[in-house]
């Protein structure tokens, strides 16, 4: 897996090195972790482990570091990946709360979509599910060029509610 680079960020494939405090400190807060299935209490040594089975399961995920401070500001996934369909599922953390809404989700989210849509990987599709309630990532996977495929209703319970799952997908353009 290679890094990635844009303008402002580096997409470093994720090792023990990210295994840090502050990462579990991600994990544990109700704000960061909302709509994701991770919910809090973790320790960092279910996160050593848990970033262990990730590399050794060769899952294609990177930490996404900012260039100017070096910060590790969050996590962005493939996995997994079905070969014979073309296909991959999407994923992303964006933990540090200070760095939410400057564009950094979208900037590492383009990059691993052209790194996956390029000779790297030359997949077909990726898909992804996101809580319908949760506006502010809908409408980035929209702007990043997804579009809705279906809806699973009441998919998910997260601190006693029902939510619906939005199923969303983006096409290579150069594959049928």
């Amino acid at each position: 897996m290679e890094r990635l680079s844009t303008s402002r960020l580096d997409l470093v494939p994720i090792s023990l090195d990210f295994c840090t405090q502050q990462y579990v400190s991600w994990l544990n807060d109700p704000e960061v972790y909302r709509y994701l299935e991770t919910r809090g209490n973790y320790t960092l040594v279910e996160l050593k482990e848990y970033l262990s089975s990730v590399i050794q399961g060769n899952v294609l995920m990177w930490a996404i570091v900012t260039k100017d401070s070096k910060r590790h500001i969050g996590n962005i996934k493939i996995d997994p990946i079905n070969k014979l369909h073309g296909l991959a599922e999407y994923g992303i953390l964006m933990g540090e709360k200070e760095e939410w809404g400057k564009g950094y989700a979208k900037e590492a989210s383009q990059s691993v979509i052209d790194y996956c849509f390029g000779e790297n990987l030359n997949l077909r599709k990726i898909t992804l599910g996101v809580v319908k309630d949760n506006e502010v990532a809908v409408k980035l996977y929209e702007n990043l060029g997804f579009r809705k495929e279906g809806l699973y209703e009441k998919h998910v319970v997260y601190d006693g509610k029902s939510y619906d799952i939005v199923r969303m997908a983006i096409f290579n353009p150069s594959v049928n």
